[in-house]
């Protein structure tokens, strides 16, 4: 299993607001919007803590806690060591129908359209398991 290198915290557009210049140099941008990316978080009070791991001016490593209501937050993602850290389309996997199975033809999904280009295929839930 992949060791957690961090967390990107993404928070309510409302609360970027609310703390303006404040949390500014804190955020990084990404395809999934403004984030901050942090090694450490606990979740456990009325303000979620974060650490971050940086480098100051004058080139020296130093830790910061950042302390935000947790009611700020929108969404915690854990980051892992393989590949870079990043959201992008999911590919789709056909599923086959198991051998005999009858589906209702209320139960068939309609036939999909081609997908536009560049635009992932569509993903169609079925009952049917995985092997």
């Amino acid at each position: 299993m992949n060791e957690t290198q961090g967390y990107a915290v993404f928070f309510f557009p409302q609360a970027l607001e609310a703390l303006g210049e404040a949390i500014r140099p804190y955020l990084l941008e990404g395809p999934a919007g403004p984030h901050v990316l942090c090694k450490e978080i606990d979740t456990g009070g009325a303000f979620t803590e974060m650490t971050l791991e940086g480098r100051n001016a004058d080139g020296r490593e130093m830790t910061l806690e950042l302390m935000v209501p947790g009611n700020m937050l929108r969404m915690i993602v854990s980051a892992h060591g393989e590949g870079s850290f990043g959201f992008g389309p999911r590919i789709a996997r056909a599923v086959a129908k198991p051998a005999g199975a009858s589906v209702p033809a209320s139960a068939e999904p309609a036939p999909a359209q081609p997908p536009a280009p560049q635009t992932p295929a569509p993903v169609i839930a079925t009952d049917a398991k995985p092997e």
